[in-house]
C-alpha cells in the first residue's frame, strides 16, 4: 500500500518502509503504539508471576545445607498448578532471570517429578 498511488491512507506514508538489523528499533513495536503498551503488561503480569512462583517455592521448599530452599518439580507441580497451567514457562522464566536453578532444559510432569529446583 506505501507504494500504491491510488492509495488514500495517509498513515501508511507516515511510517518507515522498513528497519535493519542493527536499528535500534528493529523488531520492536513503534513508540507509545498499543502494540508496545500491550507488550509492557505482558512483561509486567509475567514478572509478577515469576515473583509469586518464587513465593510458592519459599513456603513449600525446605531450607538446605547451603541455605537455599529447595523443592521437587513434582511437589511444585502439584502446588502451583493449581494458580497457573503455565508453571514450566515461569520456571523457564525464573531461571533465565537468575532466580532458580535446576538441571536440565525443560521439565516434564512425571517423569521430572523428581529434579530439585533451587531458589536462588
Amino acid at each position: 500500500q506505501r507504494k500504491n498511488p491510488f492509495s488514500s491512507d495517509n498513515r501508511l506514508a507516515s511510517k518507515p518502509a522498513h528497519t535493519q538489523r542493527g536499528d535500534p528499533t528493529y523488531g520492536r513495536p513503534p513508540e507509545g503504539s498499543r502494540t508496545e503498551q500491550r507488550g509492557k503488561d505482558a512483561h509486567s503480569h509475567v514478572g509478577k508471576e515469576v515473583e509469586e512462583l518464587c513465593l510458592i517455592i519459599r513456603s513449600t521448599g525446605q531450607v538446605g545445607e547451603d541455605g537455599h530452599v529447595s523443592v521437587t518439580f513434582g511437589q511444585l507441580f502439584e502446588t502451583y498448578v493449581t494458580i497457573s497451567n503455565k508453571v514450566v514457562g515461569i520456571l523457564l522464566r525464573a531461571r533465565k532471570h537468575g532466580l532458580v536453578h535446576f538441571e536440565g532444559e525443560m521439565l516434564w510432569q512425571g517423569k521430572d517429578d523428581d529434579v530439585v529446583i533451587t531458589l536462588l
